[in-house]
């Protein structure tokens, strides 16, 4: 059949698409639904790129016709499973094919991968898949090229016609242009998330990308520093370093962010996170938030320790304060090299006070505020006085069931020695 009006449709609604911010999960199914309106038999169809994210190697969005669209990520794995090394996809990406077609049933039918029994079973009667790179000069890296890849997948008897294939090739070329944008989009929020934080992230992505843009807000801050790291960092072998410092960022930061926290900087093996807050009321929640958090970072601290115990490895000792006030979050550095981060007297103090817990040989210390939220699990260690602070400052310190108070004994274990330097806080 000739190219109908509605197909013409779909593809100036895939222009329109593409100028604009669009989710590709919503975008595919409407994509799928329209061409199924449009008389092309769609049964079922899946989308994948691959993508840059610490976690994920790929993302791929499975439609199936009268269901809601599932996104699906796939994890990087050192080696190549077996499900994609039988695959259609990496038949493809081994013999530099664009596109792979295969009747699954009639006279000319041929299955000749797993997923093809799978889709036989589920009734479809034909597959087609297409490639679109998004460059055309792009290199095959690793059996990958940055674009995408869709399998369409029909259930009528006798499956597409050629016009129905030749519909399909014309609008995916339409849709890997407003994909582009997507995928783009997505790969650009990974990225800053990854490395700045969610809202930090956010706030970069909506332009404050300026030395001096950023606002003043309420936080609980967190600071967590490692015990001994410059003499283990001396004295450990570089991959039993980073393996340690691996396995105590997972016990720190993972909490933090697990309880809603925003890990904004590593300071050397300092961990700097805020939990902000603008009443009091989510003062309260953000200060329980951190202690929750810091109650799961000694738990995972004492599990990974018996791990790592049972192997000979050294074991996990770290230090946090939590503080409560007023912050700078924004841009700082020189025009050509920025980091997003917060700074002011609530983040020196923070440092500060985390640093007396080698002093008086507590894990965790918090101030007034923090120990608030919850009364009762909390003591006391008296009043103290932080350098380049005027007042004396009250510190609580978490109770334990034995003892009253968490400490740790690191004095013996320094040799009378405070520990480290304090880490440097940016001004």
């Amino acid at each position: 059949m000739a190219e109908s009006t509605l197909i013409k449709g779909i593809g100036e609604w895939l222009i329109d698409q593409a100028l604009s911010e669009p989710d590709i999960v919503d975008m595919f199914a409407a994509v799928c639904q329209r061409l199924y309106a449009a008389g092309v038999p769609l049964g079922r169809a899946r989308i994948s790129w691959p993508t840059l994210h610490p976690l994920f190697q790929a993302e791929t969005v499975l439609w199936e016709r009268g269901k809601e669209p599932v996104l699906d990520r796939f994890r990087h794995q050192a080696e190549r499973s077996e499900d994609y090394l039988q695959s259609p996809m990496y038949f493809m990406f081994e013999h530099d094919i664009d596109v792979l077609r295969r009747k699954l049933a009639g006279p000319d039918k041929l299955v000749d991968f797993p997923i093809l029994e799978d889709l036989i079973e589920q009734g479809m009667t034909d597959y087609l898949t297409i490639a679109t790179s998004f460059d055309s000069d792009a290199k095959q890296v690793d059996q990958k090229v940055f674009g995408m890849i869709v399998a369409w997948a029909s259930d009528r008897p006798g499956g597409f016609t050629e016009d129905d294939v030749a519909a399909l090739q014309k609008i995916q070329r339409r849709m890997a242009v407003a994909c582009k944008t997507a995928i783009q989009s997505r790969i650009a929020g990974n990225i800053v998330e990854t490395y700045l934080g969610a809202k930090a992230g956010r706030q970069v992505l909506d332009g404050a990308i300026k030395r001096g843009d950023g606002q003043e807000t309420q936080a609980v801050v967190w600071l967590s520093d490692l015990r001994d790291s410059t003499a283990l960092a001396d004295t450990m072998a570089p991959d039993a370093y980073f393996d340690l410092l691996n396995a105590y960022y997972e016990c720190t930061a993972g909490s933090a962010i697990k309880h809603g926290g925003e890990v904004l900087d590593f300071i050397g093996d300092a961990v700097l996170a805020i939990f902000p807050y603008d009443t009091d009321e989510e003062l309260q929640k953000a200060a329980a938030a951190a202690t929750s958090a810091l109650r799961d970072a000694f738990a995972m601290r004492e599990t990974v320790n018996s791990e790592r115990t049972k192997d000979n490895r050294v074991a996990i000792r770290f230090g946090v304060g939590l503080n409560t006030g007023k912050v700078m979050f924004g841009n700082i550095g020189v025009e050509e090299r920025l980091t997003f981060s917060v700074i002011g007297p609530t983040v020196n103090e923070v440092s500060r006070i985390e640093t007396l817990t080698k002093g008086v040989e507590a894990q965790a210390l918090v101030t007034a505020k923090v120990a608030a939220s919850e009364p009762d699990a909390w003591v006391s260690t008296g009043k103290h006085r932080l350098a380049g602070v005027s007042q004396e400052i009250e510190l609580f310190t978490p109770k334990t069931a034995e003892r009253g108070v968490a400490t740790e004994a690191i004095g013996a274990e320094q040799d009378g020695k405070v520990g480290d330097e304090p880490p440097v806080i940016r001004h």
